[in-house]
């Protein structure tokens, strides 16, 4: 029988606390007569901490991507508070997704590729039996090689994430840091994170996914409608 797989994500409620509420307050409560740009700061970081802490309470699942972006989180109000300069930020905001995919890229060898984190999961994918056609048919060699060219294109993806989260914060951020003109700057990089970088991140980390998906069908003979998770049934 396969494992129960993890509950999922709420995507919708991920959106609203990382990328759509912080960025309201940063816009429309930092000026002095509101909140003021260094109340505003911690209230939008607020979101994303919560939401990451109330997250890893419902699903009790944590990785090493999760603890990255909880720290990048804690970074950006440090740094706002610290009143660095803006290619701080661009530095911080190029980082994370860089190593992210150095570590996915570092892993492909290892006995836990991270490319499973990302699109071979028990979240989309029926992980054991995928894996039980393929010692059947003896694919297993052939499929570590297929996973680690997914890893290639998931690595790509984070690389050109990164380019763009650098280029994107250098041309937003260049009012002074603790300022209200840089937190509605800050607010604005929010917004337009998700169709200049998440999006263009999403399509690549897709072409992953599916490249993977031909190819298990390939090695297991399993339709595809056999290969992804049925969700339990619910409770009447």
């Amino acid at each position: 029988m396969s494992p129960v797989p993890a509950q999922r994500e709420n995507l919708f409620l991920n959106l609203i606390c990382n990328i759509a509420a912080p960025a309201l307050v940063l816009s429309k409560l930092s000026a002095p007569e509101r909140l003021g740009p260094e109340v505003a700061l911690v209230l939008a970081l607020a979101f994303p901490l919560g939401y990451g802490l109330w997250d890893f309470n419902r699903r009790r699942t944590f990785n090493f991507v999760a603890g990255i972006g909880f720290a990048s989180t804690l970074l950006t109000g440090g740094f706002g508070l610290a009143k660095l300069d803006g290619l701080w930020f661009a530095v911080k905001e190029a980082s994370v997704p860089a190593v992210i995919g150095l570590m996915v890229l570092l892993s492909t060898k290892s006995k836990r590729p991270l490319i499973r984190e990302f699109i071979y999961n028990d979240q989309v994918i029926d992980v054991a039996k995928v894996d039980t056609a393929l010692a059947e048919r003896g694919a297993q060699s052939a499929f570590t090689q297929l996973l680690s060219r997914a890893g290639w294109f998931v690595t790509a993806s984070f690389f050109i994430s990164a380019g763009l989260n650098f280029a994107l914060a250098r041309w937003i951020l260049t009012a002074p840091a603790g300022t209200v003109e840089f937190n509605e700057q800050l607010g604005r990089m929010q917004w337009l994170s998700w169709p200049v970088i998440v999006l263009p991140s999403m399509a690549m980390m897709m072409m992953a996914l599916w490249s993977l998906l031909k190819g298990i069908k390939r090695l297991t003979g399993l339709e595809l409608e056999q290969v992804f998770q049925t969700p339990p049934p619910t409770a009447k």
